[in-house]
């Protein structure tokens, strides 16, 4: 008898998060339409973003950390003037400020998001996924026992202004950065950098790795093109989305998931992982090290 939930199907889908839904929300909904069990995605969008959501089906749930390690862009409207308990729209205020109009002029506006580049120490939003010592920090923060959550390393790549609106008091913003950087703590940050208060008003991720929110499909689209039994038809290339570098293997040593020969990726540094195909298909995930390829993830038969 097979594994409950287990289908043929595995593949990569990039979805356009409507608002409103958790990233949970969104992979059960592709779970029941496919009657795939193993269904999960590669980096989490709060509720009231919208955006690019990478959702894994079947044993492609096995690449997350390929994919969801991977730097993401983000257009982020930022309001000032008030900051609260969430960082976002969401949330109950908690500190005011003066916004002065020199914060919308655009060479202002620019220079301190020009401040923000490089590797940095972030303190997490008190409402957080983040556990410590086995407690939500969302949870806790509900109850009304806030824990202290330890800064983590994150990285701001690129921070463009993309518009300014003084009668709003917003900028709107296109963030480039590493995993796990919370957009919302940026604009807190931001809001206190510039000597007054802000939060995240609005967020909608657009690029992901290798996978743009061009190439995305609505939720709707994918649920209905899953019910006919066609969502293979909307599946991502596998190769494109992971970014790595690509040699075909043979058929006998990846059947047992065996180590391969670094003569097959000459020049390629320890440590540095690599996709293996099967007659042009992704068979595994590698990585170079004691002289040889060694499995990571192996995908038997090369599915796709």
């Amino acid at each position: 008898m097979g594994r409950r939930g287990a289908t043929t199907l595995a593949g990569i889908l990039a979805i356009d998060k409507p608002a409103g839904m958790t990233s949970h929300d969104v992979v059960a909904q592709v779970r029941r339409a496919t009657g795939e069990g193993r269904v999960g995605h590669a980096g989490t969008l709060d509720p009231a973003a919208t955006g690019l959501l990478v959702v894994l089906v079947g044993p492609y749930t096995r690449l997350e950390p390929y994919l969801s390690g991977a730097a993401k862009d983000y257009d982020a409207v930022i309001a000032f003037g008030a900051e609260t308990d969430t960082e976002d729209a969401e949330g109950e205020i908690v500190e005011v400020g003066p916004v002065p109009d020199e914060l919308f002029e655009s060479h202002r506006a620019q220079s301190a998001l020009d401040a923000l580049l490089g590797p940095q120490l972030q303190t997490p939003p008190a409402y957080s996924a983040i556990k410590v010592a086995g407690r939500v920090a969302h949870r806790a923060a509900r109850a009304g026992e806030a824990l202290t959550l330890v800064p983590r390393p994150i990285e701001v790549y690129a921070a463009d202004l993309l518009a300014l609106d003084p009668a709003a008091r917003t900028w709107t913003v296109r963030f480039r950065v590493s995993k796990g950087t919370y957009v919302r703590s940026l604009a807190r940050d931001l809001g206190r950098a510039c000597g007054t208060a802000a939060h995240l008003a609005g967020l909608r991720r657009t690029r992901s790795g290798q996978l743009d929110l061009a190439d995305a499909h609505s939720l709707d689209s994918v649920l209905q093109v899953a019910a006919q039994g066609r969502v293979t038809s909307l599946f991502a290339d596998p190769l494109t989305a992971l970014g790595l570098p690509v040699v075909e293997g043979d058929a006998p040593a990846l059947a047992v998931g065996s180590a391969l020969s670094c003569s097959l990726a000459p020049g390629l540094p320890a440590g540095a992982a690599l996709a293996v195909t099967l007659e042009g298909r992704l068979a595994g995930v590698y990585r170079a090290g004691d002289g040889r390829l060694l499995p990571e993830v192996v995908l038997t038969g090369g599915v796709r």
